[in-house]
C-alpha cells in the first residue's frame, strides 16, 4: 500500500504533462519494441502452404517443410517471388508492417549501397544494404534493455552499499569509502577493452563491466540519506524496542530514503543508453552486425554522402534521451520534498 505522501507525489508527477506524456511515449515505444520480430522482419507473421498454417516469426521451419532440399531455415524471401509457392502449394503469407530483417543486406537495387530512402526502404539502407528503419527499431530495444538492466543492477548495489555505509558509519563507512575511491579511479574504458579482448564484446560482458562502476554515484546519495535518518526518533525508538539492524534498515530507513533513488532513475537510464551508444561508436561495444545506434552513427560519418544514416540514428538517440530527461525532471519536481512543500 502506498502512503498518502507517495500518492500525492505520484499525482503531482501526473499533473506535469510534459513528464507524464514523455513517460507514456517512452514506455509505449519500449513495449512495442519488445515485439520487433512481429513489426520488422522478412519472416511472415502467418503462412499457409498445402493446407497447413505456419508462424515463422515465432517458430523455426526448415526448407524441407516447404518442399526444399535443405534443413536450414526456409528462404521466405525466395518464396515470395516463387510462382510454384502460390500455384502448386496454394500458399500465401502475411508479412509484418516493415518486411525487412535487420541483418539482411538488400543488394538487388540499382547502384551501390547505401541506398537513399524510397517506398521500399523508408529511411534508406546503410553501407551494407541493410534497412535503416529496421535497425533503428531493433537498436532501440537493445539500448533500452541494456539501460534498464544496468539501472536495476546499479540501484541494487548502490542501495545495498550506501545503506551499509550510512547506517553503520564509523570505521565501516570509512573503510568502504576508501575502497570506493580506489575503485572509481580505475579507467572504465580500459577495463571494457580488456574484458572485451579476453571474453568477447557481448551484451552480458558489457553489462557486467558497466555495472561494476555505475552504482558508485547512487551509493553516495543513499549513504547521505541513511546517515541523516539513522538518528531520527522513530529509528531510535525501534532500536530501543530491540529491533534488529536488518529490520530497521528495510522497514524504517530505506522507505524514507528512496527519494534520491527515484529521481535519479531516468537519468541513470539516460547514462546507460549514452554509454552503450558511445562504446558502439568507438568500436568497443556490441559486435557487428548487431543493430546498434552507435554503429549506425559511425557508418553515417564514414558515408557523409548519405546523410540519412547519421541523421536517423542521431535523431532517434536525441528523441529518446530528451523524453527520458523530461521524465527525470518531472520525478525530481514531484518527489523533491522542498518542491513538494512549496507547492502545497
Amino acid at each position: 500500500m502506498l502512503s498518502p505522501i507517495t500518492k500525492s507525489r505520484l499525482r503531482k508527477f501526473r499533473s506535469i504533462k510534459r513528464a507524464w506524456w514523455s513517460f507514456c511515449i517512452l514506455t509505449a515505444a519500449f513495449v512495442i519494441s519488445l515485439f520487433s520480430e512481429q513489426i520488422a522482419n522478412d519472416h511472415p507473421l502467418l503462412l499457409r502452404s498445402d493446407g497447413h498454417w505456419y508462424f515463422p516469426t515465432v517458430k523455426f521451419y526448415s526448407g524441407q517443410t516447404f518442399g526444399g532440399p535443405y534443413r536450414t531455415e526456409a528462404d521466405y524471401l525466395a518464396m515470395r517471388t516463387d510462382p510454384d509457392f502460390a500455384n502448386k502449394h496454394g500458399g500465401w503469407m502475411l508479412l509484418p508492417p516493415i518486411p525487412h530483417d535487420p541483418l539482411h543486406s538488400y543488394l538487388d537495387l540499382a547502384g551501390n549501397p547505401p541506398y537513399p530512402p524510397s517506398w521500399r526502404h523508408w529511411l534508406g539502407t546503410d553501407s551494407s544494404g541493410r534497412d535503416v528503419l529496421t535497425r533503428l527499431i531493433y537498436g532501440f530495444r537493445i539500448c533500452m534493455i541494456f539501460a534498464l538492466s544496468l539501472t536495476a543492477i546499479s540501484v541494487a548495489l548502490g542501495i545495498l552499499i550506501g545503506a551499509v555505509q550510512g547506517y553503520f558509519a564509523g570505521r565501516v563507512d570509512l573503510t568502504i569509502q576508501r575502497l570506493i575511491e580506489i575503485w572509481s579511479a580505475l579507467p572504465l574504458l580500459y577495463i571494457v577493452i580488456l574484458f572485451g579482448s579476453i571474453y568477447g564484446q557481448t551484451f552480458t560482458i558489457l553489462l557486467f563491466v558497466m555495472a561494476l562502476f555505475e552504482w558508485i554515484a547512487l551509493s553516495y546519495y543513499v549513504r547521505g540519506e541513511v546517515y541523516k535518518l539513522r538518528e531520527q526518533p522513530y529509528v531510535l525508538a525501534a532500536r530501543a524496542l530491540g529491533q534488529g539492524n536488518t529490520y530497521i534498515l528495510l522497514r524504517q530507513i530505506l522507505p524514507n530514503a528512496m527519494t534520491p533513488v527515484i529521481t535519479l532513475l531516468p537519468f541513470m537510464v539516460v547514462s546507460g543508453i549514452s554509454a552503450l551508444t558511445a562504446l558502439d561508436f568507438l568500436g568497443f561495444g556490441l559486435q557487428p552486425p548487431t543493430p546498434s545506434w552507435g554503429e549506425m552513427i559511425q557508418d553515417g560519418l564514414a558515408n557523409v554522402q548519405a546523410p540519412w544514416l547519421a541523421a536517423s540514428a542521431v535523431g532517434a538517440l536525441f528523441l529518446t534521451l530528451l523524453l527520458a530527461s523530461f521524465v527525470g525532471e518531472g520525478l525530481r519536481d514531484a518527489f523533491d520534498p522542498k518542491t513538494h512543500a512549496r507547492l502545497q
